[in-house]
């Protein structure tokens, strides 16, 4: 029968790491810290070089209104009719430094339009051929009537606020707006 090993034999079967040791490198001490501020500069030029090589012509009033339901007419043959209905019912603000104001009525045009924003911008940029051009959502602050029309007296009163010849015109012709 064979005797199993001894210890010292084993010892001598395992195999023997080698250590790889790496050699020291001679780093520049400003080359070893990284800086946030140099890196975030270098994005900026970075971006500010791609900038400058877009075009940015001037453009008018006019024809940017023209572009913009040109725009809004293409959301429409797409299904969007809140986009259009948001686009069509007010011109859009021109602020300086090339920002277009575009104003809504509430928060869910605001919700339903912020996804669509990027296409909009992208097709107004082409179209008049200037890449500083952004577009701001802002909600106007109108004021809403609680104005409950429970009949047609009602209703004629509210017009004759606006009209006050529509009276003269009821006693004239005799007529009747309790309906």
């Amino acid at each position: 029968m064979e005797q199993p090993p001894s210890i010292k034999e084993e010892s001598s079967i395992s195999p023997v790491k080698k250590e790889i040791q790496a050699k020291p490198r001679i780093v520049n001490k400003h080359e070893a810290r990284l800086s946030i501020k140099q890196e975030l500069q270098k994005e900026k030029d970075a971006n500010n070089k791609i900038d400058n090589d877009l075009p940015q012509e001037k453009y008018t009033i006019d024809r940017l209104i023209r572009i913009w339901r040109q725009y809004a007419f293409q959301v429409k043959d797409d299904g969007m009719e809140t986009f259009y209905n948001a686009l069509v019912k007010r011109d859009p603000l021109i602020e300086k430094n090339d920002v277009l104001k575009l104003f809504v009525d509430n928060q869910i045009q605001v919700d339903y339009i912020k996804p669509l924003l990027n296409e909009l911008i992208s097709f107004i940029r082409n179209s008049l051929k200037n890449h500083n051009i952004s577009v701001v959502i802002e909600l106007t602050e109108t004021t809403v009537e609680d104005v409950k029309f429970l009949n047609g007296k009602d209703k004629f009163e509210v017009m004759v606020k606006k009209n006050p010849d529509l009276n003269t015109l009821k006693n004239l012709f005799n007529l009747d707006v309790e309906f």
